[in-house]
């Protein structure tokens, strides 16, 4: 799924700035502000300026949460990617 988003977005592989996610995604600055508050997705680094920086999963991240937003509120998004990240880490751990 991590390549369905990069070819939906073209996205290049390195960390990006909220401002690069939003020249590659159709959010704006505020809504990436707003889902990182929210923990529906998260930065993985950041600048010595201070400034997030988010690895190329959050353009997959930010793709199920558009298709999500179709029919859910951003309360029940939060409890399903919950439920799908602690899914993730149960399988991984099992395999491990």
């Amino acid at each position: 799924m991590q390549s369905e988003a990069k070819d939906r977005f073209s996205v290049p592989v390195k960390l990006y700035r909220i401002g690069e996610i939003v020249r590659h995604t159709p959010f704006t600055r505020q809504t990436i502000h707003n889902y990182t508050t929210m923990g529906l997705i998260q930065e993985s680094d950041w600048t010595e300026g201070g400034h997030r920086l988010y690895d190329e999963s959050v353009f997959e991240k930010l793709w199920r949460i558009q298709e999500l937003r179709k029919t859910n509120t951003l309360s029940q998004i939060q409890e399903i990617l919950k439920n799908e990240d602690g899914l993730e880490v149960a399988v991984s751990a099992h395999y491990s």
